[in-house]
């Protein structure tokens, strides 16, 4: 997310007026008002249920009476810096946006109905370690990492959209006085000058495919394996 953005009649870039990018009181209550709203709603719907001392709340009116108890305290959200600083955190992030929740490559073994897989162990300097739990167990666990219905990994909105991108974000550019080389003027100086794929061992110039063969091809234009050329 970019600190800053384009001014509505994008003249001039507007920095944010504080160094952080949500302040945490007014975190704390839109989380209250979401997680209240969340209970009321799952309430209505018959998907709470209470036992033990929580009996009384099922009553309608008790429960009204036990969610405006709710917003006399402040709560708290647990919002402080990354112990390893803001790159540790992007990369940490960074495997999340294009993976799957496991790798292919830690996964050990598939035997009676158990899967076996390798783990780092944050605790002990990311060691790794073999877990093996019972194949619904771990169904259940990569489910947890399955998006919602609508939800992408990667999501590009304002000046970073699709369809605005092309326009808007060499004016950003601009605005912030580092205007980058056209992507007209890349591609022809690409095209100018081709990187080679391979050297010559000998002079080391760039060599060209100029024709390309298959085994077949290549035994039937080598030359007869003569018995008395040696002789």
């Amino acid at each position: 997310m970019a600190a800053g953005g384009l001014s509505l009649d994008r003249t001039h870039w507007i920095q944010p007026r504080y160094p952080f990018f949500l302040p945490v009181k007014v975190l704390s209550r839109v989380f209250r008002g979401k997680f209240v709203s969340a209970l009321k709603r799952n309430f209505r719907q018959g998907k709470l249920g209470f036992y033990g001392n929580l009996k009384p709340l099922a009553h309608p009116k008790a429960f009204s009476a036990w969610i405006r108890t709710l917003f006399r305290n402040d709560w708290h959200v647990y919002s402080k810096r990354p112990f390893g600083g803001a790159e540790h955190a992007l990369c940490y992030l960074g495997h999340y946006t294009h993976r799957v929740a496991i790798s292919n490559h830690r996964l050990v073994s598939l035997a009676d109905d158990q899967v076996t897989f390798r783990w780092p162990d944050s605790a002990h300097h990311n060691e790794h370690k073999l877990m093996t739990l019972a194949l619904d167990e771990f169904l259940r666990r990569f489910l947890l990492h399955t998006l919602p219905r609508g939800f992408v990994r990667i999501r590009h909105f304002g000046f970073l959209a699709n369809r605005r991108r092309a326009a808007l974000l060499p004016l950003c550019f601009q605005l912030l006085g580092a205007v980058p080389q056209p992507q007209v003027e890349q591609q022809a100086s690409a095209l100018k000058e081709p990187r080679p794929l391979w050297l010559c061992p000998q002079c080391g110039g760039p060599m060209v495919v100029i024709e390309r063969l298959s085994a077949a091809q290549l035994q039937l234009r080598s030359p007869p394996f003569l018995i008395g050329a040696a002789a």
